[in-house]
């Protein structure tokens, strides 16, 4: 199927693109109250990511209401460890739990490598309901967890400030922790290869809690596997998104994708320095700048714009958009970045 809009896909390859495309990370949601009547009709988050027609209808709304180059699959990074065995449970204001968790070598009889179609074919059956209500009006991004965030999450049972759970493991228990790192990341190639089968045109890996490691571990526990599923994924273009990992920007330099995301503390002359002019940049404006006025948000989008320049740039923020922010500030940001020439 022929996109109408691939200024998102020929700005990950590098082409010559009319305006610099945008999207936001997590424009599907709470920012809505579209989303939130859906929300209110079913039992819980979890319920939603798991039903693909709803997942589908949400995945577009921000297309259709924000007007943004892209739709990203709604869905969640702990769908992996679910579909490895370890079950997670979405608790109100106070975010991810998992019941059992990784500890010992003798916990890994719980975890498997999974057939994504099989246990993930929620995600997958959405991404093919997203493409054929879109039919071609923009490209659909699919994506997964990076192995230290999924991992963090299946030791530690939660999100938490310092992971230090999972952070000592990496220190006491070193060869089990490559163990359970090879086994996540065996999933999430098998798994994003699943997605762009049933039609993502480009995939993002979220390493949300990469910057809470020092330097070497990082590039030992994280870096490393991220390198692995790059390379492994060769048919569409691939974004990595390592939070807090300025300090990676030259391993990530070394990585086969096209994109990288950069957090709201990243210069983006420094980034471009490190990188090259061969991977394209993706963000970075600060998701408070959301709540600032509409002149203030103005003129911090055109600054940002005009750092990036208008060549290999695609325009987010630098994390996702926060659930309390006014869905019309997203919607100026968006135009805004629409309107810009450079």
């Amino acid at each position: 199927m022929m996109l109408q809009n691939d200024l998102l896909l020929r700005a990950a390859r590098g082409e010559a693109v009319e305006r610099t495309p945008v999207w936001l990370m997590r424009q599907a949601g709470r920012i809505l109250k579209e989303y939130r009547e859906i929300r209110n009709r079913i039992s819980g988050f979890k319920a939603l990511v798991e039903t693909p027609e709803l997942a589908a209808e949400v995945t577009i709304q921000p297309v259709d209401i924000l007007g943004v180059d892209a739709a990203i699959i709604f869905s969640d990074i702990l769908v992996v460890p679910e579909a490895m065995g370890l079950p997670y449970r979405m608790i109100e204001k106070k975010g991810p739990w998992f019941d059992e968790t990784i500890r010992s070598k003798a916990d890994l009889k719980r975890l498997c490598v999974p057939d994504p179609e099989a246990e993930l074919g929620y995600v997958t059956e959405a991404i093919r309901c997203t493409k054929k209500a879109l039919n071609g009006r923009v490209p659909v991004i699919g994506f997964a967890g990076a192995p230290w965030t999924i991992f963090s999450y299946m030791v530690e049972g939660q999100g938490t400030k310092t992971f230090a759970t999972a952070r000592k493991m990496l220190y006491t228990e070193p060869g089990l922790s490559h163990q359970v790192l090879d086994m996540i990341t065996e999933t999430t190639i098998a798994y994003l290869k699943a997605q762009i089968a049933a039609g993502a045109d480009m995939v993002q890996l979220f390493d949300s809690w990469a910057g809470i490691l020092p330097a070497e571990q990082y590039r030992n526990f994280g870096s490393r596997y991220l390198k692995r599923i790059c390379a492994e994924i060769q048919e569409v273009p691939v974004t990595v998104f390592a939070k807090g990992a300025w300090f990676a920007l030259d391993d990530i330099a070394e990585m086969d994708c096209r994109t990288v995301g950069l957090d709201w503390h990243l210069q983006p002359e420094m980034a471009r320095k490190k990188l090259g002019n061969d991977k394209t940049l993706q963000g970075n404006l600060d998701p408070c700048m959301l709540y600032a006025d509409d002149e203030a948000l103005v003129n911090a989008t055109h600054q940002m714009l005009k750092r990036f320049g208008p060549r290999r740039h695609i325009a987010n923020l630098g994390h996702g958009v926060y659930p309390d922010v006014d869905a019309a500030k997203v919607k100026l940001f968006v135009e805004t970045v629409k309107a810009y020439k450079q």
